[in-house]
Parts: structure tokens; C-alpha cells; sequence
């Protein structure tokens, strides 16, 4: 599905790094999920056939596919100028777009790759397109704001969990809340389940994001597909950095160490290891796995108000667990 996804061919410069980054891959997670919503939906379970109980036929996907596809798209784009601002080298294992050609490209392609999610969603069926339209815009400028708070917290020495929350829901959380949600409306479910699946959403999207924070300290660069220790190196507020500043006795040591500028290679081996070793001592790596399996749970609970058939809400349990098992 997604490889079959197409651009336009010239000038091949600005439409050659949206290729790239489509066939580089990815875990699809918010079309995934778009789909698993509408699909879980679409038939909440058996029905009657000739008086007999039957099992229902297999969910056409053709009404949500270009839902689906649009989220993919909207997300690469973010992605593009997230690893300008973030100074990320590799993305998926693979050089990032403005590594590879320049910073120019990247944004300008980026910009045009937004423009091409919003095509996509234009094509959702007419009646959900006003909905659909409403939620797609309203979630791509929270992005935005989230991706600006984020950027500021990099000048502050700390930040609350309560600002670094609101931060991660804005960037990271809204958009799986919206790729739920919007495989509901599709679906053509009612609001209290399309609420529920929205919650659901964003309840997950928080799990995933501490999920991610923890694994950019402590997880195998092979599996993450970036290298460890970026957000240490970057100086970048994580959940772990928050956590350890609530519960280091002597903060401004920690502080001063997550701070320390790294420049030549042994500098920066050095920083990550000491960071780390400052996160174990404190427990901020088995509070961020804690408050992992927290987020996932209150989301699966979530799960109770849409009205699912036992098949649907299953496919949704899988879903989530297999989002975050990693840093459970």
C-alpha cells in the first residue's frame, strides 16, 4: 500500500527526497492505526444472515485508504524538518534528507509534502470530508505548536512533567489521537466512540513518546535506527531528563553534567555514559518503563466507551502493545 504511494516526477530535486524517504520505510503507525479503527468500526461483530449468526465478511479498506495514506505523509513531512532542527544524521538507519542533499531541500520538500497529505485527505468520502478536514487541520498546527515548545525547552535549564506533558501531547500524541479518530469518522461511528478512540489515540501517543525518550537512552541503535544518546548529546529535555531533575538530591550536578558541552568523539561517548549512569542511580530508567505501561493501560481502558466487538478491541490491545513492548 504504502509503496505504491506516488509523486510527482519533475523537477525530480524537489520530489526525489519524498520518494526517499517513503521507500526508506518505517513502522506505518498512523495509518496502522487509522485502518485498525475504521476496521474494528466498520462491523462491530456478528450479525444475522437467513436467521442464522454469521461472522462478517472482511472489512473493505477502500473508504479510509487515502485517510491512512495522507497521516503517512503528513508525518514524513514532519520528520523532514524535525531532523533539520533536531541536527539528526540518520533516520531509519539511512542519512536524513538534509544530510543527504541539502537543508533547502529538505524544507522545501517538506512544505511540499504537506501539501500532498492535504490532497490526500481532500479524496476521504464526502460524507466525512468536512470532519475529517477539521481534525486533520486542527492536529497538523498542534504538531507545530508542539515542535515549538520543544525547541524552547532546549534554552531552559529545566522544565516541569507538567509543561514537558503538554508538550509531548501537542507534538507526538495528537497525531495517533487523530489518526484513531479518524478512522472511526470513516467508519461512520458516533461521537462517543469516536471520542473513545481519540483518547485512546492520545493516551497511546504519550506512551509511545516516554517509550521513545527511554529508548534514545537505552535502546539498541540497530533496533531504534538512530544512534544512542542523541537527546543527551543535544542537550534535548526527555521524559528521563524531567524525571531525574524531580528526584536528583543534587540537581544542579546533574544538570551541569546533562549540559556539558561534547564535542570530540571521546567528549561525547563520555557525556552519554555519564547521563546514563546518573539515570540509573536515580531509577529514572525503570520510572520511564513504569510510566509506560502506565499510559498503555489507560488507554486500553479507554477502549471500553467505543463499543467494540471482542475482535475489534483485541486488535487494538495488539496494537498498542506491540507500539511500546520494547520499553515495558
Amino acid at each position: 500500500m504504502f509503496s505504491e504511494i506516488e509523486f510527482t516526477a519533475e523537477p525530480a530535486g524537489l520530489y526525489d527526497p519524498l520518494r526517499y524517504m517513503i521507500e526508506i520505510g518505517g513502522k506505518r503507525i498512523r495509518p496502522r492505526l487509522c485502518l485498525l479503527a475504521y476496521a474494528a468500526l466498520a462491523d462491530r461483530g456478528e450479525h444475522s444472515l437467513a436467521g442464522r449468526t454469521v461472522a462478517p465478511a472482511p472489512c473493505d479498506l477502500a473508504p479510509v485508504l487515502d485517510a491512512a495514506c495522507a497521516l503517512e505523509v503528513f508525518h514524513t513531512f514532519t520528520l523532514l524538518h524535525d531532523d533539520i532542527m533536531d541536527r539528526s544524521p540518520l533516520r531509519r538507519g539511512q542519512q536524513t534528507v538534509w544530510k543527504k542533499w541539502n537543508e533547502d531541500t529538505a524544507i522545501l520538500s517538506g512544505d511540499v509534502m504537506l501539501i500532498d497529505a492535504y490532497k490526500r485527505i481532500a479524496k476521504v468520502p464526502a460524507a466525512n470530508l468536512d470532519d475529517c478536514l477539521a481534525l486533520f487541520s486542527e492536529t497538523a498546527a498542534q504538531v507545530c505548536e508542539g515542535q515549538q515548545f520543544d525547541m524552547e525547552f532546549e534554552s531552559l535549564e529545566e522544565v516541569s512533567m507538567a509543561e514537558y506533558e503538554k508538550m509531548i501531547g501537542l507534538k507526538t500524541a495528537v497525531l495517533l489521537a487523530c489518526s484513531a479518530k479518524m478512522g472511526a469518522i470513516i467508519a461512520g461511528a458516533d461521537s462517543n466512540a469516536c471520542d473513545a478512540l481519540y483518547r485512546y489515540g492520545y493516551l497511546l501517543g504519550l506512551a509511545f513518546q516516554v517509550a521513545d525518550d527511554y529508548l534514545d537512552a537505552f535502546g539498541d541503535e540497530k533496533v531504534f535506527g538512530k544512534p544512542i544518546g542523541g537527546d543527551i548529546l543535544n542537550c534535548k529535555k526527555s521524559w528521563l531528563t524531567v524525571r531525574a531533575c524531580e528526584k536528583a538530591a543534587a540537581k544542579q550536578s546533574f544538570l551541569n553534567a546533562f549540559s556539558a558541552v561534547a564535542e570530540t568523539g571521546e567528549q561525547k561517548v563520555l557525556k552519554i555514559a555519564t547521563v546514563k549512569q546518573m539515570y540509573r542511580e536515580l531509577g529514572v530508567d525503570d520510572d520511564a518503563r513504569a510510566e509506560v505501561r502506565r499510559y498503555s493501560s489507560l488507554a486500553i481502558e479507554a477502549l471500553a466507551a467505543a463499543g467494540l466487538s471482542p475482535e475489534g478491541k483485541n486488535s487494538l490491545v495488539s496494537f498498542a502493545d506491540s507500539l511500546v513492548s520494547r520499553a515495558k
